[in-house]
């Protein structure tokens, strides 16, 4: 493909070609000297004859080619069979594609379009793309067609060799930096891994859920491995708690890591530790491997310094880059403040050329040289930043594909230099769009801290609420300078500690935030798949097994993407409707178990089953049958009436009242021995034809309210069996005494 190889090998001395299975490492008279990667290390030429002898451990060709040997007097054969590896340069080997490069070439020209763009002159070779044939050996002249990369090409789209890296002339100097072309949707040349790799700073965000689910996708249906990472680095801000958190969320949603932390029977791996914070050595030595290479450098900078240069630069309206300062320091005195401890960081000193950024999703953009500067690698308290950290990380852990929010899309640049400097191969890049609420606005954290905050000032509400010990979850001073500035916000666990108390419903923001609202975990990831992707067909409805088969970036959307919470509401409902009853308590039970444990324990499993019987065809959520109905565990004497519109109706209007019929239904209520939902249907109808002219609900209601302290409850039958003829018996006489004033 174009800017796959060199025209002529006197021209420059150097390809590094990452996913091509060879890598150019010096002209040999009228050969080349290099190294494949699957097949070792050896010579061409007619002065240098070698032995083949695998060394290498790099896997970078399709495991079903075998990659190349490089054999005979100007002759260049691949694809070698593991029996002929060991023959002799000069020697005729076995090999799989009997076409001449050239003809290869036509066919893929034919085929499928990839170039690099600026390609031609030395840089627009193409070459050994061609098809698979049993067809006698040919002989192939490495000066005409130098460079030779294997693949096979069956239709448009099946190719995807790569090439990245520095090319440079004889003199080492550098003539640019290359793109790394990448082609979506085409079999990989290795095996497929992506990561994700959360900051443990706070609750897993929907939008980071769905990062991490279309990563998961992507790898699963290539056969691949999805590594989970936690970034932890930042010391301050990070939590094991998070973390653990992190891992619950992902294992709920049924997103399964192949590699990472260990968390009940996921992670594991051959690449780990999977905490950055435990990999300080990894990092350090190749810190200090950069530095000795003059790739990076100590810059002693104090804040104060910095602060004046960007104050300098804002007051010239230009844009603040560092400006390489510490490269003044003799390296005498850099040594000198080393060894007296002065606290220094340490700068990657970014390549003074141009960068170019491919994107899978966002296409390709080019940084003019200067526009990233001399970034910090690590820190003054020796802990490496991400942009360091995450580039070893990938490269470490074998990532072949990156798929992360928009926002992380300018961090590539300095992703992909690190990258060159270090010698790693770059991975692919496809940067996924934001999720927005429907208003535009970015979903956050925030759009809990603006509900708390109108609905206190909506109710004056000018001291924050106290908890069961009579102590306030906010303190008073920090309650108050919340109120008084717009821009503060409350901890996320005081903030939501002050909602429940008062009774004020937050928007789900995180995936713990959806999973403790009762939505379910298939229909939860069902939705976030169409925030930002199309299955195409206009289908919406699927599961993971379709996701993970299906998922592919040329269906990745570039546009943000807006959370319809009406839409994922529907979803949830269709899911709870498609339940049989055995599996709506199973999966009601669980949720209870986690969030409404004292369902579980003031109600036995029949009472259970009647709750959740009565409550599936109505629900939207699996919280609903709790939430709706938490006076079924509530005490007697917490029920309290208050007489608003519909209990005044329902108690106080016609003849008898609702009050009077409870009085009169009273006595046949306590002398009844069974107290299931059938046989008070039966003796509860009776009376109605006997007592309100058969108008059941004139009698219903009145019962409702008396046994829940409202006009909402399910179904009254199964409402009085689950509390018992006890509980009911209290209430209604408790009801009756509270409302006997008002009438």
């Amino acid at each position: 493909m174009h800017g796959a190889g060199i025209q002529d090998p006197h021209s420059f001395d150097r390809l590094v070609a990452d996913h091509m299975g060879v890598t150019v490492e010096k002209v040999v008279g009228a050969g080349l000297e290099a190294t494949f990667d699957l097949r070792g290390k050896m010579a061409v030429g007619r002065d240098d004859p070698a032995a083949a002898h695998p060394e290498s451990s790099r896997r970078v060709m399709w495991p079903e080619f075998q990659c190349g040997c490089i054999g005979g007097e100007r002759s260049f054969f691949v694809d070698v069979p593991e029996e002929e590896v060991h023959r002799k340069a000069g020697q005729p080997v076995d090999h799989r594609f009997a076409a001449d490069i050239a003809e290869m070439e036509d066919g893929r020209r034919a085929r499928v379009e990839e170039s690099i763009e600026g390609g031609g002159g030395a840089f627009g070779t193409a070459v050994g793309v061609g098809e698979q044939s049993e067809a006698s050996v040919r002989k192939i002249d490495p000066v005409v067609h130098v460079v030779s990369c294997v693949s096979t090409v069956g239709r448009a789209g099946d190719a995807t060799p790569r090439a990245n890296g520095i090319l440079s002339d004889s003199s080492g100097s550098v003539d640019r930096i290359l793109r790394s072309p990448t082609f979506s949707d085409r079999k990989p040349p290795m095996t497929v891994v992506t990561r994700f790799a959360p900051s443990p700073s706070g609750s897993l965000h929907v939008g980071g859920a769905r990062t991490a689910l279309f990563c998961w996708a992507f790898a699963r249906g290539r056969a691949g491995r999805f590594v989970l990472r936690i970034e932890d680095t930042d010391r301050k801000r990070s939590s094991e708690a998070a973390s653990l958190g992190f891992m619950t969320d992902l294992d709920w949603l049924g997103i399964g890591w192949d590699e990472g932390p260990v968390h009940g029977d996921q992670g594991g791996g051959d690449h780990g530790p999977y905490f950055q914070s435990e990999r300080l050595p990894v990092y350090t030595g190749l810190l200090e491997r950069l530095v000795a290479e003059g790739k990076a450098y100590h810059a002693f900078d104090t804040p104060a310094e910095l602060d004046a240069k960007r104050k300098a630069a804002r007051e010239a309206k230009q844009a603040y880059r560092y400006d390489r300062a510490a490269l003044e320091l003799p390296a005498e005195e850099v040594a000198a403040k080393l060894a007296a401890g002065e606290p220094s960081v340490i700068r990657f000193r970014t390549p003074d050329a141009p960068i170019t950024i491919v994107d899978e999703v966002l296409g390709e953009a080019t940084l003019p040289e200067g526009e990233v500067d001399d970034f910090v690698i690590r820190k003054a308290d020796g802990f490496p930043t991400y942009h360091f950290a995450v580039v070893v990380d990938d490269a470490m852990m074998k990532v072949s594909h990156v798929l992360r929010a928009q926002e992380h899309f300018n961090n590539t640049a300095k992703h992909i230099v690190l990258q060159d400097a270090l010698g790693f191969e770059r991975p692919v890049y496809g940067h996924l769009s934001l999720i927005f609420n429907p208003d535009g606005s970015k979903m956050s954290k925030r759009d809990k801290d603006k509900t708390l905050r109108a609905a206190v000032r909506e109710r004056g509400i000018d001291s924050p609420p106290v908890d069961a010990a009579g102590e306030p979850v906010v303190p008073a001073e920090a309650w108050t300078n919340w109120l008084g500035d717009k821009t503060v916000q409350l901890e996320l666990a005081s903030l939501e500690a002050a909602a429940s108390l008062l009774g004020v419903a937050l928007p789900e923001i995180n995936v713990a935030d959806f999973r403790r609202s009762g939505y379910l975990p298939e229909a939860l990831c069902n939705f976030l798949a169409l925030n930002g992707w199309s299955a195409g067909d206009d289908l919406e409805k699927f599961d993971l097994e379709f996701l993970s088969a299906n998922f592919g970036l040329d269906r990745v959307q570039k546009t943000p993407a807006k959370f319809d919470r009406d839409k994922l509401l529907a979803f949830n409902l269709d899911a709870i409707q498609a339940m049989d009853a055995d599996g709506f308590h199973d999966r009601a039970r669980a949720h209870a178990e986690v969030f409404h444990p004292v369902f579980l324990e003031r109600l036995d499993d029949a009472q259970f089953r009647v709750l959740c019987d009565a409550s599936r065809e109505r629900s939207k959520t699996l919280d609903e049958p709790f939430r709706t109905n938490r006076f079924l565990v509530a005490g007697d004497d917490e029920i309290e009436w208050t007489v608003n519109k519909p209990v005044r109706k329902a108690m106080f209007k016609g003849e008898p009242t609702g009050l009077a019929l409870l009085e009169s239904i009273l006595p046949s209520l306590e002398a009844s021995e069974n107290f299931d939902a059938e046989t008070l249907e039966t003796m509860i109808t009776a009376f109605a034809e006997n007592h309100a002219e058969g108008n059941l609900g004139r009698i219903a209601q009145p019962l409702r309210i008396a046994v829940s302290g409202g006009p909402v409850s399910p179904p009254i039958f199964d409402t009085l069996a689950i509390l018992g003829r006890d509980a009911v018996v209290a209430r209604i006489r408790a009801c009756l005494a509270a409302l006997a004033a008002e009438g």
